[in-house]
């Protein structure tokens, strides 16, 4: 990466104070200056640049208004926090982002004082924002918050909820609505931008307070003139609908324009109670790759800065487990024409770009809004569809409720594809499925599966499929083993274990990507190792039959050890009053910071060298304990 030129405005920019130093003429300079140090710093790193690069004016001029962080900034995900972060004093450590021991890829409260609420999913800005604009004014304190949710964001149910909230209060609330994908761009431009310029002023506002007071005391014309006003506004800007909840719509202005964002949001802070700004950008905005394929540049690997071309990564020893399920329900759908594909804005990363182009009509992306997604396919399921949900782990945590009371408890056949489960590396515990197995096992009626590789996936969504209830097949980012995938459509036999390798004193009971590392480990130990395959139902029989010729069992998933598969092992034993010496080894008690998979499996005594030498000294401790009791 390129260092910062000593000269240049950003090397003299070390808290938004200094920001603050600077002239019109300087802050677009360094708008340009952050936009490349951005490009060059993200492309020896990898990590999110298209939507930090379509919000760095607003940024800017963000920390340039207000005194943060003393007002507070709340960003949405903070997919487009890079800057933010580069600006409050992170700039040298940009490097390290998303690393092990490093930056985190999204705000952290525990990294800095400027990072006001940690974040990682949707739509939790304007939440948090008032949460604490209300207790400024539960203070007595005059502190701005202000809330910045992209437009995507804004399809989720939270984000309505807490606009339906806060338009109730008089709690000081700027909401920042970044649009970077409506098709409203005819509305940006010169006329817009002065419409919001008057429409935040304070003349405009004493007016408009005004009039309503001497309007109220005549019914009629107030609301001759109420509707009027709401007539005009829909007219020339799309605010009716913030206006009803209670917000002072203003906008949409350019978000590119650095000199119309900064008097707007001069203006906007001298307002009390909830504001909604609505500024409009573009994603990768200044650098042509990025604007071209801005899905691409959502989330990179490290690229040439150059040509936006990828490096490094080598290439995959097998395909990806998303690409195994992007190949099977495009197969599985010309099997059966009932099945149906949904997904909570997750079209690429869940891998249903072919099945959306192929079977159109059959696909459903509900946007952000996971609850949603699950009643919905709930709902299909009651009339004879069989839905299938695919959706992340992480992102699946935000609907449990309606896992659990629309769908497991009416036994309804829909299938989750449950992607990145388990430790997910660089975008650490917020992105990290470490929660699955436990929270989905404990669910009547469902069906539970972890494949264990490639083709042993493409069998396990056959079986889910075809399973009458409620089916979840949970598997890891990235490429497996590298097992051939067959083209069939079969199925496994539900609850049946496979045993991989016969030894003996001790046996590695393996749930899902476990395997591999347990087979390692299973040659040194001369141990039996099994492919559990299901977490729900487990197989007792074979577990049982374990212990009749093994002193030891150890459990293994990529899971946290608590309520998780090794936790279903141990109930068994239990229920069958059979005592046996028992080692669970999974996600410990707390979570896994951001690092590469491999660093974080390691941290967790989950790759194959760990395994060996945890086994190797709960034998020799145990043959000591022997000994000493002889």
């Amino acid at each position: 990466m390129k260092t910062v030129d000593p000269n240049s405005l950003l090397n003299q920019i070390d808290s938004p104070a200094d920001l603050r130093l600077l002239d019109m003429a300087q802050l677009r300079a360094l708008a340009r200056e952050s936009r490349q140090f951005m490009i060059e710093s993200v492309s020896s790193t990898g990590g999110h640049l298209a939507a930090n690069l379509g919000t760095v004016e607003v940024t800017l001029a963000l920390h340039y208004v207000f005194n943060t962080p003393d007002d507070k900034l709340v960003w949405d995900v903070g997919h487009q926090s890079y800057l933010h972060k580069i600006i409050t004093g992170r700039r040298e450590q940009m490097s390290s982002i998303r690393q092990k021991g490093g930056l985190a890829g999204f705000p952290k409260r525990d990294e800095s004082p400027y990072d006001a609420f940690g974040v990682g999913h949707s739509s939790t800005s304007i939440s948090a924002a008032l949460g604490m604009a209300i207790a400024a004014t539960q203070e007595g304190n005059n502190r701005r918050v202000a809330a910045i949710i992209g437009d995507g964001a804004m399809t989720a149910g939270q984000a309505f909820e807490a606009l339906n909230h806060a338009g109730t209060l008089d709690a000081n609330l700027l909401v920042v609505l970044n649009d970077n994908d409506m098709s409203i761009s005819p509305n940006v431009g010169g006329l817009s931008n002065y419409l919001a310029r008057i429409l935040s002023g304070r003349t405009y506002a004493t007016m408009r307070e005004g009039s309503k007071k001497v309007l109220q005391k005549m019914p009629t014309v107030w609301e001759l003139a109420r509707r009027a006003e709401e007539h005009m506004k829909g007219m020339v800007i799309p605010g009716t609908l913030f206006e009803e909840l209670g917000f002072n719509y203003i906008g949409p202005i350019d978000g590119h324009d650095l000199d119309a964002v900064v008097t707007t949001l001069r203006n906007v802070r001298q307002l009390n109670g909830p504001q909604l700004l609505h500024v409009v950008t573009r994603k990768g905005k200044g650098y042509a790759p990025a604007e071209n394929n801005p899905c691409k540049f959502h989330g990179i690997g490290k690229f040439d800065p150059e040509t936006g071309e990828s490096q490094g990564g080598g290439t995959p020893t097998g395909k990806t487990y998303t690409r195994v399920f992007s190949d099977w329900i495009c197969d599985m759908a010309l099997a059966d024409d009932k099945l149906v594909g949904i997904t909570p804005a997750m079209r690429e990363g869940s891998g249903l770009v072919g099945f959306s182009e192929q079977f159109p009509d059959r696909y459903f992306d509900v946007g952000i809004a996971e609850q949603h997604s699950i009643t919905l396919a709930a709902g299909l399921a009651c009339e004879g569809i069989r839905p299938v949900v695919a959706i992340y782990s992480t992102f699946l945590q935000r609907a449990y409720d309606q896992l659990i009371h629309d769908v497991a408890l009416q036994n309804l056949p829909v299938l989750f594809a449950i992607d990145r489960g388990g430790l997910v590396g660089a975008d650490g515990p917020t992105h990290s499925g470490n929660f699955d197995l436990s929270f989905l096992r404990c669910i009547p009626n469902m069906l539970l599966m972890a494949p264990a590789d490639e083709n042993e996936c493409r069998k396990m969504l056959s079986t889910g499929f075809r399973h009458e209830g409620p089916a979840a097949v949970r598997y890891p980012r990235g490429t497996g083993p590298g097992v051939e995938v067959d083209s069939d459509l079969d199925t496994l036999e539900i609850g049946k274990a496979q045993v991989c390798r016969k030894g003996k004193d001790v046996a590695l009971l393996a749930f899902g990507s476990t395997l591999t590392a347990a087979l390692e480990a299973g040659e040194k130990l001369d141990a039996t190792v099994v492919n559990m395959r299901f977490i729900k139902p487990l197989d007792e029989a074979c577990v049982c039959e374990l212990t009749a010729n093994h002193r030891m069992l150890v459990t293994l998933e990529d899971n946290a050890i608590s309520g998780g598969a090794g936790s279903a092992v141990a109930e068994s034993l239990a229920a069958h009053d059979i005592t046996i010496p028992l080692t669970h080894l999974g996600i410990p008690d707390h979570f896994i910071e951001h690092a590469s998979r491999e660093e974080q499996l390691a941290e967790c005594g989950l790759d194959s060298d760990s395994i060996y030498h945890r086994i190797q000294r709960e034998l020799a401790a145990r043959i000591a304990t022997l000994r000493a009791v002889d």
